[in-house]
């Protein structure tokens, strides 16, 4: 690490190595031994110079660049025995890192960390590594990670390369908003696969910065990894430094579309209640076995985010909604009521009533003289939304169509492959595989593998296009948001038109 904070920049470089140069061209920060081969290097635990413009940081500390940029830091690997061996740190050495800044009323979190080994489940809610994650990282670091919330925290143990999607350090509508913490490990230096080993940005300490800045939320922003519910632990191993809370499991809300019964069914078995009567209520009721989030989700129908005024459809498994912001006034999403991120995570049954709302909706458009096109991103995402977008049959054709997705993701340099017949998308995306897919209305399906950068409004903008729907200012859903007055009466036109469709509904 490179301390040239002065004017607010970094440079990092994390490398195993188990010799040190003789000088290095600017002042450069290192973290110590983290196996034994290695600890002969280190002359001096607590920290020394090994060489010209080299200095090893020590066991555990906090440095303070002359902006005010502050980065803790710990070498070495978690000890799993007494006396622990010297390229090992302890639960004491975190715990005389972390209480003096978490006993200052001002702390809100440090700029960065630096720590040898992986946290262990920071994958958790996010894009995963290509690690063995069953054996990968450690528990103490993870914890760490959770009390000191970096901004940045860097490691480098593993030997690959992996950025996390960012995460939020607070419980929305819980808790006052906090920052965001990013994870990024490096990979070995001169690693003939030519994985990322350097990092370089540009930060402002967090110190200088205006309250509303620091707390900005990007898009892709999921849930803490760290901070998982009970029943979704699968790491029994108890941490040696640990004061993690368990969260409270969810409780289970139903939307109910009708006044029928007092609300007990959601559907099924009811007749259709008359426009005067209809009205939308909450019905608390048991916990179910939908899967459930570990925090707010747009799309959990359990959720009291979900927009209940959107709602058109409720299954036993999946609901149809109508598309926020939607490219046509019958643009609709199919999603499941539990907590699922994309297809290929479903269980069986919550496939088969997703089928039946595909079939229903292309018996819809098809009686409206469109036809269907479904599309899904799973990439930056925490809930499965299958979009699904009618174009009109005199508009163009299904092959029309396929070359405008072929065409557009190649100008991109993005590759769309066609999914053999009778191929089912689990085989070629396994569950955490980001992933763009589109199904068209002859059963054509195209399908891409996200690597990075991934234009998150693509199957949009090439429905949107002059070759599709040509309705190009569509493109963007922020653009097309209507009031919520505006979203009622849509979705209420939208419903009764379905409801001959609607397999939900008894006739």
């Amino acid at each position: 690490m490179a301390d040239v904070t002065q004017n607010k920049s970094l440079f990092f470089c994390i490398k195993k190595t188990v010799f040190c140069p003789s000088s290095a061209p600017i002042h450069t920060y290192i973290l110590g031994a983290a196996s034994q081969e290695t600890v002969k290097n280190f002359t001096n635990a607590d920290g020394c110079e090994l060489a010209e413009n080299i200095t090893y940081l020590g066991r555990r500390g906090v440095f303070t660049g002359v902006s005010g940029l502050q980065i803790a830091y710990v070498s070495g690997q978690e000890a799993l025995q007494e006396p622990a061996p010297s390229h090992c740190f302890t639960s004491k050495d975190l715990s005389a890192l972390v209480t003096p800044l978490i006993n200052n009323s001002k702390f809100r979190g440090v700029d960065i960390l630096l720590t040898s080994q992986w946290p262990r489940g920071v994958w958790n809610y996010g894009n995963n590594p290509d690690v063995n994650t069953k054996s990968c990282g450690s528990s103490s670091v993870a914890s760490l990670a959770d009390k000191l919330k970096p901004r940045y925290h860097f490691a480098a143990l593993e030997g690959a390369h992996y950025e996390r999607l960012p995460y939020r350090n607070h419980v929305v509508l819980q808790e006052n908003a906090q920052h965001v913490s990013r994870f990024i490990a490096l990979a070995t230096v001169n690693n003939p696969t030519k994985k990322k080993y350097l990092y370089a940005f540009n930060i402002v300490p967090m110190k200088t910065m205006d309250p509303s800045e620091l707390v900005k939320q990007p898009q892709d922003t999921t849930e803490n990894p760290y901070r998982r519910s009970t029943k979704d632990k699968t790491d029994r191993q108890k941490p040696a430094f640990s004061t993690t809370e368990e969260e409270e499991p969810a409780h289970q809300f139903f939307f109910d579309l009708g006044n029928k019964q007092g609300g007990a069914n959601r559907g099924r078995g009811r007749k259709r209640p008359s426009d005067g009567d209809r009205h939308q209520q909450w019905q608390q009721k048991q916990p179910r076995k939908h899967p459930q989030p570990t925090g707010p989700c747009w799309f959990c129908l359990a959720s009291p985010q979900v927009e209940k005024q959107l709602v058109i459809s409720i299954g036993d498994h999946c609901y149809l909604a109508l598309a926020k912001g939607g490219l046509t006034p019958l643009h609709v999403l199919i999603l499941p009521i539990g907590h699922y991120q994309s297809v290929v995570d479903l269980g069986s049954e919550v496939v088969e009533e997703m089928e039946k709302y595909k079939s229903a909706m292309r018996s819809f458009y098809k009686s409206k003289g469109q036809r269907c096109v479904l599309f899904e991103r799973n990439y930056r995402s925490q809930h499965l939304q299958l979009q699904v977008v009618p174009v009109p049959l005199d508009r163009c054709t299904t092959e029309d169509i396929k070359e405008a997705f072929t065409v557009q993701a190649q100008e991109q340099q993005m590759e769309l492959m066609e999914i053999p017949e009778h191929t089912d998308l689990k085989q070629i995306a396994p569950p955490g595989t980001p992933y763009f897919y589109v199904e068209l209305d002859s059963g054509e399906k195209l399908f891409y593998r996200i690597k990075k950068h991934f234009p998150l409004q693509f199957g949009r903008e090439v429905l949107a296009s002059e070759a599709v729907l040509n309705i190009p200012t569509r493109a963007d859903w922020k653009e097309c948001k209507q009031t919520r007055e505006e979203e009622e009466e849509s979705c209420k036109q939208l419903r009764d038109d379905f409801q001959p469709f609607d397999f939900a509904w008894e006739d």
